[in-house]
């Protein structure tokens, strides 16, 4: 038996390893909320009549949130509570990664971010919704070129009217 892990009988009767490693993610979780309520802590107080209550709660609020998740997750951990194993529902758990498809979709993603500036959005989404479709196994090409279309011009209204944001129009400046 390694080091990392020794038997334990929790009180509800789980017979279990402990595996010391996950108090490792439980110090993560709970230094992570300590940071979140110290930087929290520093914001200015910023109130306005359309904000009353300012930027400070909702941050504090998760900070405590995760500092409980860290202490309970510990207390589970110490009574010998650990995950089941991934069981894959339509996946095969011991095949290889499929190193071809996830260079094309890093290659989608880095196309867009360099030609959003110069092509806009509709046209640099429309290669990376096209490219992200062509990665994962789509050989239907017009017809993933159409949608990718029309998720791009979608896309791009709906966060100009929706939301107010405007994406980059680039070539397509005064004709969006």
């Amino acid at each position: 038996m390694s080091q990392a892990t020794a038997p334990v009988q929790s009180e509800t009767g789980r017979t279990g390893a402990r595996d010391r490693a996950q108090y490792g993610i439980c110090a993560f979780l709970a230094l992570v909320g300590v940071l979140v309520i110290v930087d929290a802590s520093r914001t200015g107080q910023a109130t306005s009549s359309n904000d009353p209550i300012g930027p400070r709660p909702v941050p504090i609020i998760l900070g405590v949130l995760l500092l409980v998740v860290a202490v309970v997750y510990a207390i589970d951990v110490t009574r010998g509570g650990t995950g089941a194993p991934e069981q894959g529902e339509d996946i095969d758990l011991g095949s290889k990664v499929d190193w071809r498809t996830v260079l094309l979709l890093i290659a989608a993603f880095a196309l867009n971010a360099v030609l959003i500036e110069p092509l806009g959005w509709v046209i640099s989404g429309t290669l990376l919704f096209w490219g992200a479709a062509f990665a994962l196994g789509s050989r239907r090409y017009l017809l993933t070129a159409a949608i990718a279309v029309a998720l791009s011009l979608l896309t791009f209204y709906g966060f100009a009217i929706g939301l107010g944001v405007n994406l980059p129009a680039g070539i397509l400046q005064g004709i969006l």
